[in-house]
């Protein structure tokens, strides 16, 4: 068991190491607040090592943190930092726009959340489950390519452009928006994805002379509504990274980051509100010299969502822990804003419907 004295001097050297990227020694340690000799300081930095807590860069340097130390560190020392006002007032200013869906306001996290701390930031949104698909549109863009319009009761617009299947006709896909209009706008998500797989196969087999080409198109339009998106902000960041060994780990890192499952499942929050995995802990290879810090945020009513940072080891946990808890506080509070507005102007244009009956 450690002693008082030895605590203080790790977390003293942990604060000192992340702030500076020095290797820390006995004489800074004193000058820094720890009351004892240069000698017991050594003796005291020579158990933590024996520990495991910290190490050697080489023989004749001072120590930095282990992987175990930070580990230690964040489960018995930490406290976070504070926000400064300055950065609240950041935080609320860059939030201070006009937000035309959900997803803008979720990509505008990630960036925000990434220029306060250097880090790259992902953002994941509430749920899908409960959202309803309430509009739905097609564009011609020319004779092989169309844009896709989805709309859900959430605020979320969805536009993506597909190519069009040489056996589909014009015809076709006519039918195709008459046939989305009158079986899915106004269901759920989960209800339109089982009627994908259940109702509107039979229902091609009746209404499309090819009706394989039909459900393909089908399959990849209304999919993306189904995609939970995770926004990533300050992806260039990972250059900053001294982990990064060479360029070729950079490239697989920043290929991870346009894989849209495997981003979802490395952020998924843990029980906590904020989990902080260091190193191995993050059950991915290329990441075993970062921390990744998730957090969830509750929308009222709407679920929950995710906002996640992916950093060095040693970054400065008690300032960053400070900021992603405020950080989630005040995009919790703008999302539940932007909802309650949605579901005021919709609440109006059903009584303007009314009175018009």
């Amino acid at each position: 068991m450690l002693t008082e004295r030895q605590l203080n001097i790790l977390r003293l050297l942990i604060q000192t190491y992340t702030s500076t990227g020095v290797p820390v020694g006995s004489k800074t340690l004193m000058n820094e607040g720890i009351k004892a000799s240069s000698a017991t300081i050594r003796n005291d930095l020579g158990l933590l090592e024996e520990l495991g807590l910290i190490e050697k860069t080489h023989s004749s340097s001072g120590r930095i943190p282990s992987v175990e130390g930070y580990r230690f560190y964040v489960d018995n020392l930490l406290q976070p930092l504070t926000v400064s006002s300055r950065d609240l007032s950041l935080i609320k200013g860059s939030f201070g726009q006009e937000f035309s869906a959900i997803d803008d306001i979720i990509k505008r996290s990630a960036e925000i959340l990434s220029d306060l701390t250097s880090y790259t930031a992902f953002s994941l949104g509430p749920d899908v489950k409960d959202r309803r698909l309430t509009g739905f549109r097609m564009v011609p863009l020319n004779s092989q390519q169309i844009m896709a319009i989805i709309v859900t009761d959430k605020g979320n617009v969805e536009s993506q452009v597909f190519n069009i299947p040489e056996d589909v006709s014009n015809e076709d896909l006519e039918k195709m928006i008459q046939l989305i209009n009158d079986t899915l706008v106004g269901e759920p998500l989960l209800t339109v994805y089982q009627k994908l797989r259940t109702e509107i196969p039979l229902l091609l087999q009746q209404y499309f002379h090819t009706p394989a080409g039909v459900m393909n198109l089908f399959n990849e339009i209304l999919g993306h509504a189904f995609e939970e998106r995770v926004y990533v902000g300050g992806q260039m960041n990972l250059l900053d990274f001294d982990v990064m060994t060479d360029l070729s780990q950079f490239k697989s890192v920043y290929s991870l980051m346009d894989n849209p499952d495997q981003l979802t499942e490395l952020i998924s929050p843990a029980d906590s509100d904020i989990d902080i995995r260091i190193g191995h802990e993050i059950n991915n290879d290329l990441l075993e010299n970062m921390s990744l810090i998730t957090a969830s945020y509750d929308v009222a009513g709407h679920g929950k969502g995710t906002i996640a940072l992916l950093g060095p080891t040693n970054m400065s946990y008690s300032k960053v822990l400070g900021l992603v808890d405020a950080f989630r506080q005040e995009l919790s509070q703008e999302l539940t804003e932007y909802y309650r507005l949605l579901d005021y102007d919709g609440q109006e244009d059903l009584e303007g419907e009314t009175r018009s009956d």
